[in-house]
């Protein structure tokens, strides 16, 4: 997207974020789900207490911010900028301080949706909070 951005070309803006929306669609939800669901499943196959298990819960509830922030957040900011960037049919008259400014957005509740995740997965490989 950033490259896209950096093109200027409101053709390109919109093709890239369409892209965007269906590969979340496509790998990003599903692939929530079922690592969700696995953690679940293996926390309760190995008899492990997930609400007392601080690395678990910890992780549980930083995939739910990331999913908060996806779902209240980030969708509807793709949306947005998909929309706007394909409905104007060239640069001319563009608001580029209104596409910058969701797009800066756009950028700050992805870095939240992606690292929150991140940091999920560190507190279950070094299992800590123990």
């Amino acid at each position: 997207m950033h490259i896209a951005v950096q093109a200027k070309d409101l053709k390109i803006i919109a093709h890239t974020m369409k892209g965007i929306i269906k590969s979340d669609r496509f790998f990003t939800i599903p692939g929530v789900i079922f690592i969700t669901a696995g953690g679940f499943a293996a926390a309760i196959f190995g008899h492990i207490p997930i609400l007392h298990t601080g690395w678990i819960l910890w992780s549980l509830i930083l995939f739910s911010i990331s999913g908060i922030a996806f779902a209240i957040k980030l969708a509807p900011l793709q949306r947005k900028i998909y929309k706007l960037s394909a409905d104007q049919k060239n640069a001319d008259g563009f608001d580029w301080n209104h596409f910058n400014k969701l797009y800066a957005d756009w950028n700050l509740w992805g870095l939240i949706a992606l690292f929150t995740p991140v940091a999920a997965l560190v507190m279950m490989v070094l299992k800590i909070p123990r």
